[in-house]
């Protein structure tokens, strides 16, 4: 929101030249056949990598679905009365879907096919897929990485089944993330039945993976490897010798897990993998003991060195026995100081694990927030070459546990949560570069139904954040409309102080299959979407007071997200979501 005093003081109390210009935005292009697109790193060198969601036309696979179960019947009925509510007819019947080729003709089948798939995750009787890509920018086109996916055995093209995160590149170009085998769909006969069942099994949860510019990939593979086992890639520091990657990897399972394996994965009522998965999915922390993990790579990219980098407590007997773990490496500088996230114990409280930011140095894990003041969570999510680290802590404020953005200086020990919007605003710090500006984003809105993120812009040492929106101009290059973009998150600064993040502007709805949408009237409707920007300081620029001679308050406003959100979900404050 834009007050006419804001650009004023705004003006006043900037302190470089970055921050007394304007920004240029520009879009990093899209993926063909996808609504949403992020940047998740940038390179001093300028390589650009991201993520791809909502994908059109996936895949579904209705050869292993028996139409005549509950499940299905049951979510068809469901169906049929949302339309009724609506005062709508529905389009399409269980048998268009299963004998009509409904699923590639009518977009209501197969947004229905899809949602109804979502639901089922949980069970492995069902084909899994995902709406999340990653993706490599290049010259205003986004070309597909496809990780771990293969090509499908059942239908043309890959079998969507992955989930792909695309965390960080290198001034080289070399990139690192992680991903999930892709599910293999397989007969299975449980005992004492007589006819086959189609299930869904795959060979890992999640693997590491380091993609050298020219093609060549490198999985980490975990120390403890049975039954997949498990390993993140999450940033990556080109060295005069080579790489240094962080993440995190399976050690081990805790005793509890083995012998609930030993007890029930016996293939008797379900394949042995599936029975897996269904345990790792039980508790919130999975089956794996998971730690931090440094490699040093050379420029063959041969590891060379692997370090376990520990947790911010010491695991007693019964710990040992029946709990998994659980630290993480989310950053690294170039002096190889990494930050994350680990589990530790509460100040007053034994027997009460947390997981908060933490930092890995010199072989120690510190957790640095001070718990007394009710901090209870949080991640470290970045760090610059001056050991200062940005991230957010979570506590309760207004009776909502909320999250606030800090930075902690590592050499003093000092650590500041700045102002966020409000004061029960949620707000993150997503990067920092080596001058001490912190990018990232933050709630606006007067209650909790309005809520939004707005991207921001700090300077340690400054008094307030300044939101990156009141640093864009007011109108379209028409000069009466309002401006078409609307900055959510920011999630990279360099040190040029270019901003990389995600904005948000109104298109053209389109539904599951990628076709336009329009109402009943046949007037196309629209819709708001995420995409990956560019923000440029502009040299000499000024800060342009967007509200009208006559008014009080000037408001950039966006739709709201539509299309299937439960695919979308699993995006939203990218880095925050996943499981360490």
């Amino acid at each position: 929101m834009k007050y006419k005093l804001l650009a004023a003081s705004i003006l006043a109390t900037m302190s470089t030249s970055a921050l007394s210009a304007t920004y240029q935005l520009t879009e990093l292009g899209a993926l063909e056949g996808a609504k949403l697109s992020y940047v998740t790193d940038v390179s001093e060198s300028g390589h650009v990598i991201g993520i791809a969601n909502g994908l059109y036309n996936l895949p579904v696979d209705i050869e292993h679905i028996d139409f005549t179960e509950s499940s299905i019947k049951s979510a068809y009925t469901s169906e049929v009365n949302i339309f009724e509510r609506s005062n709508k007819e529905i389009t399409f019947t269980l048998e268009d879907i299963e004998k009509n080729n409904a699923v590639a003709t009518n977009a209501d089948a197969h947004s229905f096919m899809v949602r109804f798939l979502a639901n089922m995750s949980s069970s492995y009787q069902f084909q899994k897929l995902s709406s999340l890509t990653a993706i490599k920018y290049d010259s205003g086109a986004a070309v597909e990485q496809t990780l771990f996916d293969i090509s499908s055995p059942d239908y043309p093209g890959v079998t969507r089944s992955v989930t792909n995160f695309y965390n960080a590149v290198a001034e080289d170009g070399t990139t690192v993330g992680w991903g999930s085998a892709p599910y293999n769909k397989k007969d299975f006969t449980p005992e004492n039945e007589n006819e086959a069942e189609s299930w869904f099994t795959r060979d890992f949860i999640e693997r590491g993976i380091i993609i050298s510019e020219s093609g060549v990939e490198v999985p980490l593979e975990p120390q403890f490897s049975e039954y997949g086992g498990t390993s993140q890639a999450s940033d990556i520091v080109k060295t005069a010798d080579g790489y240094i990657v962080v993440g995190n990897m399976s050690l081990g399972i805790p005793q509890s897990r083995q012998t609930n394996i030993t007890d029930n994965c016996d293939e008797k009522d379900e394949p042995f993998l599936a029975c897996i998965e269904v345990i790792n999915n039980q508790t919130t922390r999975g089956l794996f003991n998971k730690q931090a993990t440094k490699w040093t790579l050379d420029n063959a990219f041969n590891i060379t060195f692997t370090e376990v980098l520990g947790l911010a407590l010491a695991p007693d007997d019964d710990e040992t026995e029946n709990t998994t773990l659980i630290s993480n490496a989310l950053a690294v500088n170039s002096k190889g100081v990494a930050v994350g996230v680990s589990n530790t114990r509460y100040f007053d409280r034994e027997s009460t694990i947390l997981t908060m930011p933490a930092y890995f140095k010199d072989g120690e894990v510190i957790d640095f927030i001070e718990q007394r003041d009710d901090w209870q969570g949080g991640m470290s999510l970045a760090i610059n070459d001056n050991n200062i680290i940005t991230g957010y802590a979570t506590k309760r404020l207004e009776g909502t546990l909320r999250n606030k953005f800090f930075y902690h200086d590592i050499a003093t020990g000092t650590t500041v949560y700045p102002d966020s919007y409000f004061t029960s605003s949620s707000s993150y710090g997503n990067s920092i570069n080596n001058q001490g500006y912190i990018v990232g984003e933050g709630e606006v809105g007067v209650s909790d139904s309005s809520r939004r993120s707005a991207a921001f812009i700090y300077k340690i040492g400054d008094d307030k954040i300044t939101n990156l929106n009141d640093l864009l101009p007011c109108y379209d290059m028409d000069g009466t409309s309002s401006y078409g973009y609307s900055m959510s998150e920011a999630k990279v600064i360099n040190e040029n102080n270019e901003i990389f993040g995600v904005a948000t502007k109104t298109v053209e709805k389109r539904n599951s299959l990628g076709e336009v949408v329009t109402d009943v009237n046949g007037k196309t409707e629209y819709e708001s979407v995420a995409v990956a920007v560019k923000l440029s300081p502009i040299p000499n620029g000024t800060i342009e007071d967007c509200a009208p001679p006559d008014a009080e308050v000037y408001e950039r406003r966006s739709a709201s997200f539509s299309w299937y959100g439960l695919l979308l979900l699993p995006l939203i404050a990218f880095r925050r979501v996943f499981r360490f």
